[in-house]
């Protein structure tokens, strides 16, 4: 393997083909109360506008638009979209035309975050390979996923790398005990307030909650400062059926 910050060569000396950085958005919407005070007729026209950009997104320029209800779970949000594209004025672009349609007026933007994809700098022991994909998201579409921000402490990044692996080998042996639940992880240096978002999706609720409370006795976790708020997510196919849910 190259050094970091090497052009990415092989022992041929062959460049390897590079894989595209995805941008992600977690994006949370709350509708206005009055938005319930309009006719059946007006809301399903606004929702069916709001349905015809999402879907207007979806698959455009390799863009993935998956949207998720919170509705009875969280009191500060009540449908979320996940966004992955090639680049962040996707985002804006796609904002812009969501907050114009007739639900769009009535909605608030409660919590967004951004993050991006990258090569973990820590090798899965167990599975040397597990570490591709994470360059890539390719969403498990499973029926709850589970989303937080989380910053280390800066006390973190002044261990030695051998003592950071020695930890992540027992944060990932705890993981692998959890074949339900995917990870996929984020990063958010220097673009958003956090440094990783997480996004875990699993079909058992009681399997991620799990999970987490037995990583909480890992070493690596006493250097975790924030990892709060936390969104429970129920995924919907389509998004008239998460909008059905408001």
């Amino acid at each position: 393997m190259g050094r970091p910050g090497n052009a990415g060569e092989n022992s041929g000396g062959e460049q390897r083909k590079k894989i595209p950085t995805q941008f992600v958005n977690f994006v949370f919407f709350k509708v206005d109360p009055a938005w319930r005070r309009l006719s059946q007729e007006e809301q399903d026209k606004g929702k069916q506008e709001f349905a015809s950009v999402v879907k207007e997104y979806q698959g455009k320029g390799g863009m993935m638009v998956i949207p998720y209800s919170l509705v009875g779970i969280r009191a500060d949000a009540e449908f979320m979209l996940w966004r992955i594209a090639k680049n962040v004025e996707d985002f804006q672009e796609m904002s812009h035309k969501l907050l114009h349609t007739g639900l769009g007026k009535y909605l608030e933007i409660t919590y967004s975050y951004l993050s991006f994809t990258k090569r973990s700098m820590y090798v899965d022991k167990m599975d040397p390979e597990h570490q591709n994909p994470r360059v890539y998201i390719i969403p498990g579409m499973k029926k709850y996923l589970f989303i937080y921000p989380f910053i280390k402490t800066r006390d973190w990044y002044q261990l030695s790398y051998p003592t950071r692996q020695g930890m992540m080998d027992e944060h990932i042996q705890v993981g692998s005990k959890y074949p339900s639940v995917k990870l996929n992880t984020t990063y958010s240096f220097g673009i958003d307030d956090h440094e990783f978002v997480v996004a875990f999706e699993t079909d058992e609720i009681t399997d991620f909650s799990l999970l987490v409370q037995e990583l909480r006795e890992t070493e690596a976790s006493r250097y975790t400062l924030r990892d709060v708020p936390m969104f429970t997510c129920v995924h919907h196919p389509e998004i008239e059926d998460a909008l059905h849910t408001l």
